[in-house]
């Protein structure tokens, strides 16, 4: 299996993982954005990281001694047949050709490109479905099946107790996780702040959540109103604190996807840059924000439009309604 891409691509890769998993051992080739995300999921035996340069960004210089050790790598496994894993904007082809030189008998993958001799398995369209779906479809066309019983949800091994993971936590409690890779793609800073003391004035207790390099977020959102969790968690301790909420409210990003694989309803703050259909939260949610502002489509990582109206327009009060809703 392959997914090069970030924490959520590669939760959402999940299903087809687990639908290959019915069949052998499950080898799964990710990034180093990925990396977090492949050990929570179940099926994975192995994991491979490899930084993509046609995938990170920034993009770094391919350099023939890399593409030859990952050759060689992937050679050693010896692996019966590769699923590629793609977004609907990525090709699996540079990849496909580094699979078959590795001797990997059998590779499948979507493609809008002819493959030639690249790709056994091609499936050629692309559905507006959600993307866990979509990567199902590519498991299936391989011959794979969910297991009797599997509903092709979100999942990942059972998380820690969120008491465990910091004793200051006690039910009830909503997380705000505001960060995300891309700016774009969540809401700013300030309304993010407004956001949590809304809450906390309807009666929740706020727990606001983010990686290290977050912390200084996290800290100006929290206020005098949250409690700060900001780089004091591990990914998998993450999903424990998720676990335990009634709700989490974020932009989009993996810690959404990762709320949903938990049972955890999302108020997502969702900007049309890329499409909901595809990347919205594939769970119970509520989607804020206008999905047809002039940015939509345009896999902006930086708003293109001034004062992010897609989201900024948001207020504080709906995201407490959203919240009220899905924790009915």
């Amino acid at each position: 299996m392959v997914r090069l891409d970030s924490d959520g691509d590669v939760l959402l890769s999940g299903p087809a993982i687990r639908a290959a998993a019915g069949a052998g051992e499950v080898v799964l080739l990710c990034g180093p954005a990925g990396v977090r995300a492949a050990g929570l999921l179940p099926g994975v035996n192995r994991i491979i990281e490899w930084e993509c340069p046609w995938i990170v960004n920034p993009a770094r210089e391919i350099r023939p001694i890399d593409i030859e050790a990952v050759v060689a790598l992937v050679h050693g496994i010896r692996a019966d047949v590769a699923l590629v894993l793609t977004s609907f904007h990525q090709s699996p082809l540079p990849l496909a050709l580094l699979l078959r030189l590795a001797g990997v008998p059998k590779i499948v993958a979507r493609s809008t490109d002819y493959p030639g001799s690249l790709l056994d398995v091609r499936l050629t369209g692309d559905p507006d479905v959600p993307e866990a779906e979509r990567a199902l479809q590519v498991a299936r066309a391989a011959g794979f099946e969910l297991p009797p019983g599997d509903d092709g949800g979100l999942a990942v091994l059972d998380p820690p107790s969120a008491e465990l993971v910091h004793a200051e936590l006690s039910h009830p409690y909503v997380v705000v996780h505001p960060g995300a890779t891309a700016p774009a793609r969540t809401w700013s800073p300030d309304r993010w702040a407004k956001a949590v003391v809304a809450l906390n004035a309807a009666g929740h207790r706020v727990v606001v959540t983010g990686g290290p390099a977050e912390a200084g977020l996290t800290a100006h959102v929290a206020g005098a109103c949250g409690t700060d969790l900001g780089g004091r968690t591990t990914f998998r301790e993450l999903s424990g604190v998720l676990a335990g909420a009634e709700a989490v409210v974020a932009g989009n990003t993996g810690p959404a996807h990762l709320a949903v694989a938990v049972g955890t309803p999302v108020v997502s703050l969702f900007a049309p840059v890329v499409p909901a259909a595809r990347w919205a939260p594939h769970g119970k949610h509520v989607l804020l924000g206008d999905q047809h502002a002039p940015c939509r489509d345009s896999r902006a990582r930086e708003c293109p439009v001034p004062g992010h109206p897609c989201l900024d327009l948001v207020e504080p009060a709906e995201v407490v309604a959203a919240v009220a809703k899905v924790t009915r």
